[in-house]
């Protein structure tokens, strides 16, 4: 059976999973949109060394939160050519220490990589861009 979503796991902290489900809350949405909207704003930047770094420093810190998510399965299929452009920018494979990137394996390292850089931002602005990506469905930050 083939599906039009595929699930994924990502790690990250309490507070960016908090500020994802307030993303969502704000704009009438589920945390797996938000987190594709982040990625796709995110991806592009692969091509900067300077942001692959950042993102590959993402994954340094602890995340010990898991939060489920489903992706369109053509964005979840660029996950791992993205992880290769990391590798290849980087000189560091997604596959290598510390051992807590082989958690969900290449996809999800580079998944939550994206959303936890994505979430360095500032939330109004987050807020602001969704609705942007939109076309101006109105969105707005609930409050914690």
């Amino acid at each position: 059976m083939e599906s039009d979503e595929v699930m994924l796991t990502v790690r990250i902290t309490a507070g960016e999973r908090a500020l994802l489900r307030r993303l969502a809350q704000g704009h009438r949405s589920d945390v797996s949109e938000v987190v594709a909207d982040g990625l796709l704003d995110v991806l592009p930047s692969l091509h900067c060394a300077v942001d692959a770094h950042r993102l590959l420093a993402a994954l340094t810190s602890p995340a010990p939160c898991a939060q489920t998510v489903w992706l369109p399965a053509a964005l979840a299929d660029l996950l791992v050519p993205a992880a290769a452009r990391l590798a290849q920018v980087t000189g560091v494979p997604l596959g290598s220490p510390p051992p807590a990137w082989r958690l969900g394996g290449a996809p999800s390292a580079m998944l939550g990589a994206a959303v936890r850089l994505w979430l360095t931002q500032d939330p109004q602005r987050l807020a602001d861009n969704l609705s942007v990506m939109h076309e101006g469905r109105p969105t707005a930050l609930v409050a914690a």
